[in-house]
């Protein structure tokens, strides 16, 4: 199944063979993803790991947090052993693969690995994405990376079983919002099939993913909806570490509260600013279609898609929203 019938076709051939090549010809490959990993980030980078395994390469991933965790949403999926904290990956790569990042800086502390790689194959399925790497297999079409994963995964002439699929599924609907997105095609769903065909748990899946909070969770949501605000067609609101601290909740337990402030029905934009461990505010902005949020993502330093995207800012509050007001008029 390593034909388009199926599967994103907006990388060239060309790309495809040469990545292949490396691959065939590397006995290490180092994988990574974007800081903060989501599922398809992680699912992606597990899942050709799996497989680049039974290669008899040998396989090390990692991703650039300075607190390295994996995200306790994420911690079910299998394959976990192959990853490393950024001060055990290989300084200079022989060969790296990247997934799911739309730019070098997304990166965070594996930058410099990646500068210093001989090759990096980039699997990405981001409109914005900048074209780092010596590789490109993107697809800006394609609803997740995950599927750029697969067919990179039949390519390379390996078959499905239930912790790929596990991996790759987690991808697939976490940035198909369990297939409610736009992006959710025909081939979206062909592919959830195959998935589903190996056996796994897909109400396993769903309860790890959006049916589990710790407490905390709960009054922190609550802070941040007490601080909502509406405006002109945008809805926001903000998480500070002090609200965290007060219930010991990691910033990785905040991906949701966005999901639940772009419900309101009389805004058109919604954004969320969570602020990190080191003070940074990551400001995660969701739109109904009407607004392009990755282009305006993408003028404020960030990256994504139309209906969803984010970016790093370092002023306040009042600042980070004075300046994404200015690019959401211009939008």
């Amino acid at each position: 199944m390593s034909s388009c019938a199926t599967e994103p076709c907006a990388v060239p051939e060309a790309a495809w063979r040469r990545a292949l090549k490396l691959i065939g010809q590397a006995d290490e490959i180092a994988l990574s993803c974007h800081v903060s990993p989501d599922g398809d980030a992680l699912g992606s980078m597990l899942a050709v790991g799996f497989v680049l395994r039974s290669m008899g390469k040998r396989v090390v991933a990692s991703f650039g947090d300075r607190q390295f965790a994996v995200p306790r949403l994420l911690r079910f999926l299998p394959g976990q052993d192959m990853l490393v904290p950024p001060k055990d990956y290989p300084a200079a790569p022989e060969l790296m693969i990247t997934f799911d990042s739309s730019t070098f800086e997304r990166l965070g502390l594996l930058r410099d690995h990646t500068a210093a790689a001989r090759e990096v194959i980039v699997v990405d399925h981001h409109l914005s994405n900048a074209g780092f790497g010596t590789v490109g297999l993107i697809d800006g079409t394609a609803a997740a990376t995950a599927m750029l994963a697969e067919q990179l995964i039949y390519r390379l002439g390996g078959r499905l079983d239930r912790d790929i699929a596990t991996c790759l599924y987690a991808g697939l609907v976490t940035d198909t919002g369990s297939f409610r997105h736009s992006s959710t095609t025909p081939a979206v769903h062909q592919m959830a099939a195959r998935l589903v065909a190996t056996g796994l748990r897909t109400d396993e899946i769903a309860r790890e993913l959006w049916d589990r909070s710790p407490f905390g969770y709960l009054k922190v949501l609550a802070a941040a909806l007490d601080r909502v605000t509406l405006e002109d067609g945008l809805v926001w609101t903000y998480v500070t570490r002090v609200d965290r601290a007060a219930y010991g909740l990691p910033y990785a337990e905040l991906e949701g509260i966005i999901d639940i402030v772009r419900r309101t029905d009389e805004a058109q934009v919604a954004v969320v600013l969570k602020e990190d461990d080191q003070g940074a505010w990551q400001v995660s902005i969701r739109s109904k279609g009407a607004v392009d949020v990755g282009a305006v993502s993408a003028a404020l330093g960030g990256g994504g898609h139309h209906n969803a995207a984010g970016y790093t800012a370092h002023d306040t509050v009042e600042e980070t929203m004075v300046k994404f007001r200015r690019e959401l008029g211009k939008a």
